[in-house]
Parts: structure tokens; C-alpha cells; sequence
């Protein structure tokens, strides 16, 4: 059993047998709006947000957690009535690769998502109807700083470390050129600093095959089943992206499902890969909001670290952050190319950076599997980040 208290500067969390039950909090910030990059002026925003571990009395201890497109809050422990544990429980907590023993995990919701920060599937105060597409557009440097803000109220001026996997390896690269002051150091993994061509495509695609869905009805859909089909389809589109061919081959091959011969028609399942796709593209229906998804791949979109400075070693010249970047050699959707190059980057700029790329036949999913691979890089780091002198450090913490 973990007990949270959150009283404005008293942030504690103890558990006796791993994380325990853990709690999910809101708050409402931004009550004066929040400036978005797209010029437009939005708020208030609520934030939903957990925590793990104990802040330590210099508060230096402070990791933020990032999460990727489909994620949440919910990062590590138990959930009163789930059924499964947060997305990366078994990187984080009690002797694990960010252990909560040391370390005061922290995890919110991105500004734009459906798990309890503000999106479009959220009442707007002035109709008292979901914003749908009245929902403004947001970017990964929209969710920073509205991430910003939230230590901002919990009393945390800088943290130890910023990670991420994905889109949450975006927000992490996002904080060290947005806020070089308040990162003591990254962990960005199997991400990028901006997005190819071929990475935009997937996420076009998965965008019309929502609107294209007669039930979207061009996002005032809520009330009603909304579109269930496009949504099922966009899933089904990512998650090809997110395996490998060696592992599809390894998991499906060409096995057939259930049957010894093909239906040779339209409507059965021949192929134990069909029904994968199908099963996943369904469940996720049950979950995720339509319009998040569609708010969120723009922001990945968007998303380019260099905006503002025009060259990727200039990005981070400002940064005095350590980085430890990981990639996986079967990822195609996030090639290691891609954060091999901010490496290189930081390295040009006078930065610390440590490149490792785990031989994994997972495809991007790796980050979220090669657990093993993984702990011991990551521990190694956060120790050699703890022990950095950081630009700005006093004897009263930071």
C-alpha cells in the first residue's frame, strides 16, 4: 500500500511491498490561460498527475517521466480495480532502473491526451459541451511547458532527470533546449528530433482513416459511439510501425487462425496476424479518444527540436544537461540514425552525451520490453547524474 500526501510543498510517498496502490491527482492550472505556440491563449488546463517515492529534503531528487502517444499518467503501480500495473512498472520503482528508493518519480498526463488532462474530449467550461474540435492545437512544446508549470506547483525548480520513450523522448529533448536550467539530465529513447516524411505518412494516414469514419461527423461525435471503425484502423496502422519484421515472423509467420485451409473470402480471419491486428485495433477503441489521437500525431508532427535555432548543434548549445540516448537496432519507425544525430549534436555543442544502441528484434516496441538491457544503462547514468556538478548548484540544493 503506497500513501501520497500532496500538501503544497509536503510531497511524500512510502510503500512497504513495491509501489503498492497508488493514486492519481488533478489539479487546475493556467486559471490566466496558457500561451500555445499556435498563438492562440487557452486555459484553465487540469492536470493529472502521480507520484512515487520520496522527494528528498534538498529536493534534488526529482525524475520526470514522460510518456508516449498512448499513454498516461498511470506510469508505475497499481490502480484500485485494474487489471494491469502503470505502463513502465517494471522500470519503475524499489530497486528497479529508476528506483524509488533513491529517486521521487513523477508522471503526468500531455496536455491534448484523454486519461485526465485537458483535451478535446474535455467539457469546455464556457458550453458545457466537449471541445471536440474547438479543442485549440497543441505541440510537445505546449505539453512541456504546461509540464513546467506543474512542478512550478509542486515546489520543484530543477530535476535530476527528464526521460521518455517516443513521444515521451520528444518532451525530454524538448526540456533541455526549452528549459537547459531546470534539467540536470535527459534520457531520451528510441525518439527523434524531428519527424521524416515517412513518419509524417503514418500519421496522415491514421488521421483520415478516423475522419473518413462517418460517425467522426467532424469531431462532435461524443454521446454516441463516435468512429469506432477509423479509430480501430488507425490503431491497427501503428501498431505495424511499432513491431519488427523479424518479430511479426517470429510471433504470426504465416500461420493460419483456427482453420486448415483459407475462407477465401472477406469477412473470416485467415491469418493469426489479421486477428492480432483486429484485437488490438479493437481494444484500443474501448480506451483512447478519437480526437486525442488525432491532436496528438499533429504534435508529433510538428515537433522539431531545432525550431527557432535552424541547426541541430545549436539547439543544444545552451544545455549543460548529461544525455543518455538509447536506441534499438530493429526500430523502423524511430531509426537510431535519427537520435544518433542528437548525439553527434551535443557532442558538437561541447555536451556530455552517451549513445547506446541495444541489438533487440522488437521493433519500437523495445522500449517498453528490453527492460534488462536497459536497467543497467539508465542506474549507471542517473548515479553519474546524481554525483555531476550542474551549472547553478548551491549548498542549498537545487
Amino acid at each position: 500500500m503506497t500513501e501520497v500526501s500532496h500538501e503544497r510543498g509536503e510531497l511524500t510517498a512510502r510503500g512497504k511491498s513495491g509501489l503498492g496502490l497508488v493514486e492519481t491527482h488533478y489539479v487546475e492550472l493556467f486559471q490566466e490561460g496558457l500561451e500555445l505556440e499556435s498563438g492562440v491563449r487557452f486555459g484553465p488546463i487540469t492536470v493529472a498527475y502521480e507520484t512515487y517515492g520520496e522527494l528528498s529534503p534538498r529536493r534534488d531528487n526529482v525524475i520526470l517521466v514522460c510518456h508516449a502517444l498512448s499513454g498516461g499518467a498511470h506510469a508505475a503501480g497499481w490502480l484500485p480495480g485494474q487489471k494491469k500495473p502503470g505502463w513502465w512498472d517494471i522500470m519503475i520503482g524499489p530497486g528497479k532502473a529508476f528506483d524509488t528508493n533513491k529517486y521521487f518519480v513523477i508522471c503526468s498526463n500531455v496536455l491534448g491526451s484523454c486519461y485526465g488532462t485537458t483535451g478535446p474530449s474535455s467539457l469546455d467550461p464556457k458550453t458545457g459541451k466537449p471541445y471536440g474540435l474547438t479543442f485549440p492545437v497543441v505541440t510537445i512544446r505546449d505539453m512541456v511547458n504546461v509540464q513546467a508549470r506543474l512542478l512550478d506547483y509542486l515546489g520543484i525548480a530543477r530535476v535530476l532527470c527528464v526521460t521518455g520513450g517516443s513521444m515521451g523522448g520528444m518532451q525530454a529533448l524538448q526540456w533541455a533546449v526549452a528549459y537547459p536550467e531546470r534539467v540536470r539530465s535527459v534520457v531520451a529513447i528510441a525518439t527523434t528530433w524531428r519527424h521524416s516524411a515517412q513518419q509524417i505518412a503514418f500519421n496522415e494516414v491514421a488521421r483520415q482513416a478516423i475522419m473518413a469514419d462517418p460517425a467522426w461527423n467532424r469531431g462532435d461525435y461524443y454521446g454516441t459511439e463516435g468512429p469506432r471503425m477509423g479509430l480501430a484502423v488507425a490503431r491497427m496502422i501503428g501498431h505495424i510501425t511499432y513491431l519488427s519484421d523479424v518479430s511479426m515472423e517470429r510471433k504470426f509467420g504465416r500461420r493460419l487462425r483456427n482453420r486448415e485451409r483459407y475462407g477465401f473470402d472477406f469477412t473470416s480471419i485467415d491469418f493469426e496476424v489479421e486477428s492480432y491486428l483486429r484485437y488490438q485495433g479493437q481494444s484500443f477503441v474501448e480506451r483512447f479518444d478519437a480526437n486525442s489521437l488525432l491532436y496528438l500525431t499533429k504534435a508529433l508532427d510538428y515537433f522539431d527540436v531545432t525550431q527557432g535555432t535552424g541547426a541541430l548543434t545549436d539547439a543544444f548549445a545552451g544545455s549543460k544537461s548529461l544525455f543518455l540516448f538509447i536506441t534499438f537496432s530493429s526500430d523502423w519507425l524511430y531509426p537510431p540514425q535519427q537520435l544518433k544525430e542528437v548525439a553527434q549534436a551535443v557532442r558538437r555543442a561541447g555536451g556530455d552525451a552517451t549513445y547506446c544502441e541495444i541489438n533487440s528484434d522488437y521493433g519500437h516496441d523495445a522500449f517498453l520490453l528490453e527492460h534488462a538491457a536497459q536497467a543497467p544503462l539508465i542506474a549507471s547514468f542517473l548515479q553519474r547524474a546524481s554525483e555531476h556538478q550542474f551549472e547553478g548548484d548551491s549548498g542549498e540544493g537545487i
